[in-house]
């Protein structure tokens, strides 16, 4: 695979500003996100898909791939037990060291998994598996990292499906860290004004010049920003910036 092509995938899992500007501010109800993988599922050609997001920290034994959203049914329990048995352990080995989607093929008549030609993915030894699958990694930080595979009989991509599915998977995985986020997030709001001041502070402006923009006292202006950070369960205010930011208060 080219640097090129590298690039290329680094830019379409590098779209935290994207996120940034898309996540809505409020809880988004799980059925949307199973909608929105059902819709990828059949781009994909799959017939099904499951959201493997990674737990644990530290040393490469101490962290494991938890399955987060699927839709295998009855199948559920052994199906993803052998998923996790046959590729777990190269699916973490593999984050360490590249975003490149993962492809490889089932055992047995009728399996087949083709993605641009492998110029776009990195093809796993078969193992005992009665399915062809694809697993597109996403690496958001500690706590959005995993990945989004899909599996089925027949997996087959373009080059440019390939990189757009990647985007869509980071995106997803994306909001679904800022989900869990909001849903942490205490009860009492942010008002307008604490908003404000966060989103010029996120723009880079000091306690003097909000002041000056909005008609307030610097003290006033700590003082939002003081109580917004105490909301948003931040320990300084660069933090409770980052963190409005993931939550869709501000941009």
């Amino acid at each position: 695979m080219g640097r090129s092509t590298e690039i290329r995938l680094h830019q379409a899992a590098s779209i935290e500003g994207d996120l940034k500007r898309t996540r809505p501010a409020r809880p988004v109800p799980v059925s949307d996100f199973v909608a929105t993988l059902r819709t990828m599922q059949m781009i994909v050609g799959a017939e099904r898909f499951v959201v493997l997001r990674l737990a644990g920290h530290g040393l490469a034994s101490m962290r494991k791939l938890v399955p987060a959203l699927q839709n295998w049914g009855t199948q559920a329990d052994s199906g993803l037990r052998q998923l996790l048995d046959g590729y777990g352990e190269a699916m973490l080995a593999h984050m360490e060291v590249s975003i490149v989607p993962l492809v490889w093929e089932g055992l047995g008549d009728g399996q087949f998994a083709e993605a641009a030609t492998d110029a776009f993915t990195h093809r796993l030894q078969p193992q005992l598996l009665p399915w062809s699958g694809i697993a597109f990694p996403v690496q958001l930080g500690a706590a959005g990292n995993g990945y989004v595979v899909f599996t089925g009989g027949y997996i087959e991509l373009a080059s440019d499906t390939v990189i757009d599915m990647h985007l869509k998977c980071c995106q997803l995985l994306g909001d679904m860290l800022a989900n869990d986020e909001r849903r942490l997030a205490p009860a009492a709001s942010l008002t307008e004004r604490e908003i404000a001041c966060l989103q010029m502070a996120g723009d880079g402006c000091i306690s003097e010049a909000i002041a000056e923009k909005m008609g307030l006292s610097v003290h006033t202006v700590n003082a939002y920003l003081g109580m917004a950070t105490t909301k948003l369960d931040a320990v300084n205010r660069i933090q409770a910036i980052a963190k409005a930011i993931r939550l869709g208060y501000i941009t």
